[in-house]
């Protein structure tokens, strides 16, 4: 009865003042990055957001810092988990049962890429991918409940899915997650909203590019709300990133694709008043 012992769990947790996740299970609630320039990580992110970094004591952590907003988590960053793993800004949804998670990913067609596993005191956490190669996390919280703050200027905001098989994502993340696809046109494009109850939680879209080749791994990718988003680009230019995607508009809002000094993806996103 793995759902009765976690809830349990979460129950105990709150009794204790500890933090249980911000957000339902299955919705985004964390996002971090893996670089192998932490350094610059905690220059360039603190001088495009305005976040302050807050790096964990543990040795055992690698230096691994949450960046804060105004004093509470909004993502974090800490080094590569193998040598030759590319910059990368990962997703976490939130469980309340990891290894429950891990066994609809494996039975749904995924793969488990790290078994779920304790962080310190702060939750457990496990890395998968989806049969399309896009890889997400997910986070059970002990003390640390994830990002605490979410849809206001230098906070996450969106997270999205680009995929050559929309169809096959549709059927894994519904068995996964209980996500039900909400498709809408955009253009000449089919963009997808995930619906989890009432709540329309991440997006979904094809590569934009023809040429995509059809062996290239599926991503997801993260957006923070900015102010002005043509501000946002020209700064991260500034600080030595790069525009992959000048600032344009989309029915959401205004939004920029950008990659920090060391190559990994993130955009940005001016939603308006």
């Amino acid at each position: 009865m793995p759902g009765f012992r976690q809830g349990v769990a979460v129950a105990a947790r709150a009794e204790r003042g500890l933090d249980v996740s911000t957000v339902p299970p299955g919705t985004p609630c964390w996002a971090d990055l893996a670089t192998p320039d932490l350094t610059d990580a905690r220059r360039f992110y603190p001088e495009l957001f305005g976040w302050t970094g807050q790096v964990t004591p543990e040795p055992e952590a690698g230096g691994y810092t949450v960046f804060l907003l105004d004093g509470k988590p909004v993502a974090g960053a800490g080094p590569p988990a193998i040598p030759d793993q590319i910059p990368i800004w990962s997703t976490y949804l939130a469980t309340d049962d990891a290894e429950l998670v891990a066994g609809r990913v494996e039975r749904a067609g995924g793969q488990v890429v790290v078994p779920p596993f304790e962080v310190f005191d702060r939750g457990w956490m496990a890395v998968f991918a989806d049969p399309a190669g896009a890889t997400f996390s997910v986070w059970q919280p002990l003390a640390m409940a994830g990002a605490e703050v979410f849809n206001v200027p230098g906070a996450m905001s969106w997270n999205e899915l680009v995929t050559p098989d929309p169809e096959g994502a549709k059927v894994f993340y519904e068995l996964v997650f209980g996500w039900q696809p909400d498709d809408q046109a955009v253009g000449t494009m089919t963009y997808t909203g995930w619906r989890l109850g009432t709540q329309i939680v991440a997006g979904m879209m094809p590569p934009l590019a023809d040429d995509f080749p059809a062996d290239l791994p599926a991503y997801w990718t993260v957006y923070f709300a900015v102010a002005d988003a043509d501000a946002a680009a020209a700064r991260a230019s500034e600080l030595g990133g790069t525009i992959l995607v000048p600032p344009r508009d989309n029915p959401a809002g205004r939004f920029a694709a950008l990659r920090d000094p060391q190559g990994a993806l993130f955009s940005v996103i001016d939603l308006g008043p």
